[in-house]
């Protein structure tokens, strides 16, 4: 292979580094930028297209502005075809040989998509302990995680990036709303819901963008990636999980519709899960009715949601924006409450008790399961005030 690919993903070693227009997000950026210094390796790790890619630039973008050598700096997108059967590590060895840059000299690698390639978690710790390296990886499925031989243990920070909350969903759309003008926030809050969060369709509005993230999500990293060769059933499948959405959801019943083993429907779901298209929330109670209990499933993007179910049922969208809200805080558990054929939403890290109402109030029965539950708070959200009282707690 030529040095051309290279070159391509590294405009910088021969010219000053301009990218596109790149709108930051502050939130994700200082949590990446606090470890830069640090000699860990940062992973990041989300949905596709939610902004990985970008970050790493950004970051790229900041070390040329703080005086670094842009040779020492090196971008390669691993799913490339054009790479081949290449090892991290031969890549590696290229890119230093092109620059004429000893194993003993400080680089800066930014390996985007690092799951495509074998063992690479042990080649992260090869390039880590015998080479002056600051490594930043990224996935787009939690496979990531999976580090069987515990080859990163102690060397790694796992930073995961979300899709756009509605505030920068705002910022995105360059929308600014003047105290004066408070009463459009609705308005805006809904056209979010539809939209979603991934920057490139907030940005764009093009329902075939969406489409082809979804397309390639289910096509590269879990038909491709795993082999699987009924495409159809996968595609089924999904299209079946979305309609469950802010749903119990019956591994038997799934199956049992496109006329599958329960296990290949159990398998299925994982898989979606690793490529973080949709999440499960398990029941709060023992450890065997959690097992036996079906769990509450939620889609990643409301904007992926919205294309294959449309905007029907504005309740179960705002419950899945409120899991989402709590799900991009990190906590320790998020369960459901499920008494005597009575549901509470969201019990958080075994104190927070959150039922969601969209413009509505509790039934007697909730009332009475909501105020008897042992939580050391609990909260009711209708609308953006609790929203805001949501994201404080998780300030504290």
């Amino acid at each position: 292979m030529s040095d051309s690919v290279y070159i391509e993903y590294n405009p910088w070693w021969e010219e000053e580094y301009k990218p596109e227009r790149i709108i930051e997000r502050r939130s994700v950026l200082d949590k990446v930028e606090k470890w830069m210094k640090d000699d860990s390796i940062i992973i990041l790790t989300g949905l596709r297209r939610v902004g990985k890619t970008t970050v790493m630039k950004l970051l790229i973008r900041k070390l040329i502005r703080d005086g670094v050598d842009p040779a020492d700096i090196f971008y390669v997108s691993l799913d490339d075809y054009a790479l081949g059967p290449r090892s991290i590590l031969e890549i590696v060895k290229e890119y230093r040989t092109i620059q004429k840059l000893p194993v003993d000299r400080k680089v800066y690698l930014f390996l985007d998509e690092v799951a495509y390639k074998d063992r690479f978690h042990q080649q992260l710790k090869n390039l880590y302990d015998r080479q002056n390296v600051k490594i930043v990886a990224s996935s787009s499925g939690s496979s990531v995680l999976r580090d069987k031989g515990a080859f990163l243990t102690g060397r790694e920070i796992v930073i995961k990036i979300f899709p756009l909350e509605f505030s920068e969903y705002l910022v995105f759309r360059n929308i600014k709303i003047k105290k004066r003008d408070s009463h459009l926030v609705g308005k805006y809050f809904e056209d979010y819901l539809q939209t979603g969060g991934l920057p490139g369709y907030v940005l764009n509005r093009e329902r075939e963008y969406l489409q082809t993230v979804v397309d390639d999500i289910i096509y590269k990293h879990i038909i491709a990636y795993h082999n699987i060769r009924n495409q159809q059933v996968v595609k089924d499948f999904f299209l079946l999980l979305m309609d469950r959405t802010g749903k119990q959801m019956s591994i038997n019943k799934m199956s049992n519709i496109l006329k599958m083993a329960p296990d290949t429907a159990k398998r299925y779901l994982g898989l979606f899960k690793e490529a973080y298209l949709v999440y499960t929330v398990s029941r709060h109670w023992s450890t065997n009715e959690q097992l036996l209990s079906p769990p509450e499933l939620y889609a990643s993007d409301l904007g992926i949601r919205h294309l294959f179910t449309g905007f029907r049922d504005k309740g179960s969208i705002f419950e899945n924006y409120i899991f989402l809200v709590i799900k991009n805080r990190n906590p320790q558990f998020i369960n459901y409450v499920y008494e005597n054929g009575i549901e509470i939403d969201f019990f958080i890290g075994k104190h927070l008790l959150v039922e969601v109402k969209y413009d509505r109030d509790l039934n007697e029965k909730q009332k009475l399961l909501f105020r008897n539950f042992n939580a050391k708070q609990k909260l009711v959200v209708q609308g953006r005030k609790e929203i805001a009282d949501l994201e404080r707690y998780f300030e504290k």
